[in-house]
């Protein structure tokens, strides 16, 4: 599979809003100290505690997790009686980069030799 297709899958799995919903929670750090040099596989999250405040039938969320796994977004592991999820580093660089692309390719397009944006349309800081 290509950058483009697996782009694809996963802004497609993406796509729903229940299914975002859940990425969104897995990206947030827990608040300890120390949290800031977690990589996003090191964010992991027990899937009672994504479904928490969802107002979906549990059923609803182990679909919307089955197809976040299945698409490479994330991966799922089970720890005695609980099933912990994290965010793929990989698929977390491939849209981080996506985006960062489509921004400096903006900036292209609008002629700017300079990116008005704070540290650069492509991550490193203008001269």
């Amino acid at each position: 599979m290509n950058d483009a297709d697996r782009m694809a899958t996963l802004l497609k799995a993406l796509a729903s809003p229940q299914r975002l919903r859940i990425f969104m929670r897995l990206t947030q750090c827990c608040g300890q100290e120390g949290c800031g040099e977690l990589t996003a596989e090191g964010i992991r999250r027990c899937v009672g505690d994504l479904a928490k405040d969802m107002d979906l039938a549990p059923s609803t969320v182990s679909h919307h997790l089955r197809e976040l796994r299945l698409a490479g977004v994330m991966n799922m592991q089970r720890c005695g009686q609980r099933i912990e999820c994290w965010i793929r580093e990989d698929a977390l660089r491939l849209l981080a980069d996506f985006f960062v692309e489509a921004r400096a390719a903006a900036c292209r397009r609008e002629g700017q030799h300079t990116c008005p944006q704070e540290g650069g349309c492509d991550g490193t800081r203008e001269p």
